[in-house]
């Protein structure tokens, strides 16, 4: 194996398709339907993030682990006092987000069809295995990806075993996606490279400090379009452990 760039990963939601927006929308419902129970909205919004932040390390990410915590939050912040009609209303809204058309970002598909006449490309997400698979399907990009890997986390352990499945090396590997914390720093703590294409939102536990990153091998661009230049630019390999997080 050779030590230029072979593979693209591509994170999937908020990087291919809108996905982060339909949380909010459905999280602001929630917080309509619970508002007797807090002062506000700001104060359910955070004891539903403690409830995720607990919940994933057994329901991981996606929908279905998102309205489990919705439920459990639910009753605990009214005491088990929330009506069973608010119960219903709420997996409602789980199920109504399950069904949101797919959305897919500006200029994705020629971006994805001209990267795929130079490199293997490859969709590597978290997520809700059949939620995932639907979206994918729904998108009509599958015939673009080498390889699909719907991650139970995006950990620098989860990305070794995924590289050493595609059977490549760090150097020879780039990631784009919208979370620092899932797409880029993981990525380049092993040897490889990263663009990060922020969208306009971010969960909160997605969030990172992008002042800690010191890379050659990490870009910043505003739009998917600009992703081919940035990724000539990484061609060339860089020197020894110049790519490590500060």
């Amino acid at each position: 194996m050779g030590n230029g760039i072979e593979v693209i990963g591509f994170d999937a939601d908020d990087t291919l398709w809108v996905n982060e927006t339909y949380y909010y929308e459905t999280e602001a419902e929630f917080c309509r339907l619970l508002s007797e129970y807090r002062e506000s909205s700001k104060e359910i919004s955070a004891e539903l993030f403690k409830t995720e932040t607990a919940n994933m390390p057994l329901y991981g990410y996606g929908i279905k682990a998102f309205t489990l915590s919705l439920v459990e939050t639910a009753l605990r912040i009214s005491n088990q006092k929330v009506p069973q009609s608010t119960i219903e209303k709420i997996i409602h809204l789980g199920k109504e987000q399950l069904s949101k058309p797919l959305e897919l970002l500006d200029n994705v598909e020629n971006v994805l069809n001209g990267l795929s006449k130079q490199f293997r490309l490859i969709v590597a997400t978290k997520g809700d295995l059949l939620d995932q698979e639907r979206k994918l399907k729904d998108s009509g990009l599958e015939k673009y990806f080498h390889h699909i890997e719907i991650m139970s986390d995006k950990k620098e352990s989860d990305y070794l075993k995924l590289l050493g499945h595609l059977d490549i090396n760090p150097e020879q590997f780039v990631m784009v996606g919208n979370s620092l914390k899932s797409d880029i720093i993981p990525i380049l703590n092993i040897g490889g490279s990263a663009v990060y294409v922020p969208f306009h939102t971010t969960w909160e536990h997605e969030q990172a400090d992008e002042n800690s990153i010191s890379s050659p091998r990490y870009r910043k661009i505003e739009k998917l379009s600009q992703v081919a230049g940035v990724i000539e630019s990484l061609r060339t390999p860089n020197p020894e452990n110049e790519w490590k997080i500060k």
